[in-house]
């Protein structure tokens, strides 16, 4: 027995760890296979623009599997804050009023599905779905077949550019807003009972539901909160690119499935945790930055992002199998 327990824990930790030995081999591979990797203009480009975006929005799935869902919306809740954002700024409106515009219109975004699935019962991989397939046929209506909405190039407010492209103290203020959306999901998990109750409904909901605690509201407003932190990203991106464009969002959905699984790997238990997103969102985003670097085509570039997504979870899941046996 203790024998067994001696030689179950390297494997243990090398299940969990991992994570982290990948990241040193990426950053190792790359550093030697392209000569700009390591420059520092590279190096900002990786947290500012593989980084940042991808980072919210794994985190606002990282609380929707943490209540044992999915939520497939979330690059819908990214559109749709974009477009209320561009909408109120094209009117004139103040920039602040557009920015709560634009994290209502996550929050909507979120609520609808909290509908479905907290009061109609709907299972939330079904309910995402079809949110988010209505919300692409509502953009569409909106922007006249999915046309996209430019900001002029004069006139637009120096609040409005400064999300996207400001720094304070040196730091851009998207790298920042990243690390508050990180620090802010990090201690509800850690320091909030609404956290703790959320990471339980994931591992063992029956128990949740039958001690007393509503289930159905921890599920409903994590949904809302999954929203809210999407809509984040969408005001980023827009006041980055300074354009609307209709489905965008979507392109963060399958990196931020694959980063918060990825996390996982990075749990005892295998859960779903915020520093274990972050770690896959910055795996991910090495990857992508290294191989644009070595010359190789986008198509290439998702082989290798689906190929190392599938090794860190395989290599995981064999070390975890053999600590059990």
């Amino acid at each position: 027995m203790s024998a067994s327990i001696t030689s179950g824990r390297p494997l243990a930790n090398l299940s969990r760890y991992g994570l982290i030995l990948a990241l040193i081999a990426v950053f190792s591979i790359f550093s030697a296979a392209a000569p700009t990797f390591l420059t520092p203009g590279n190096l900002q480009s990786i947290l500012v623009n593989n980084f940042t975006l991808l980072a919210i929005v794994s985190i606002a799935m990282t609380l929707a599997v943490s209540a044992g869902g999915i939520d497939l919306s979330v690059g819908t809740a990214v559109d749709f804050a974009s477009f209320a954002f561009v909408s109120l700024v094209l009117a004139g409106k103040p920039v602040v009023l557009a920015l709560l515009a634009a994290l209502l219109a996550g929050a909507l975004v979120g609520a609808f599905n909290a509908i479905l699935i907290s009061a109609i019962g709907v299972s939330p991989f079904l309910a995402t779905l079809g949110t988010l397939f209505i919300g692409r046929s509502i953009q569409q209506l909106l922007t006249n077949g999915g046309n996209p909405v430019y900001l002029p190039p004069t006139g637009v407010p120096d609040a409005f550019r400064f999300v996207g492209h400001g720094t304070i103290a040196g730091i851009p203020v998207p790298l920042l807003i990243s690390a508050a959306v990180i620090a802010g999901a990090a201690i509800l998990f850690a320091f909030t009972r609404f956290g703790r109750v959320v990471l339980s409904i994931g591992i063992q909901p029956s128990v949740v539901r039958y001690s007393g605690i509503g289930l159905g509201r921890h599920v409903a407003v994590t949904f809302i909160l999954a929203g809210v932190v999407a809509a984040i990203a969408g005001i980023i991106l827009t006041s980055t690119v300074t354009v609307y464009i209709p489905s965008s969002g979507n392109a963060f959905l399958l990196n931020a499935i694959g980063a918060t699984f990825i996390g996982t790997t990075f749990s005892p238990l295998g859960r779903p945790n915020v520093a274990g997103t972050v770690l896959g969102v910055l795996l991910l985003g090495i990857v992508a930055n290294g191989l644009l670097l070595t010359g190789l085509n986008f198509y290439w570039q998702q082989v290798g992002t689906g190929s190392l997504i599938f090794a860190v979870l395989a290599f995981s899941f064999i070390n975890r199998k053999a600590v059990g046996a």
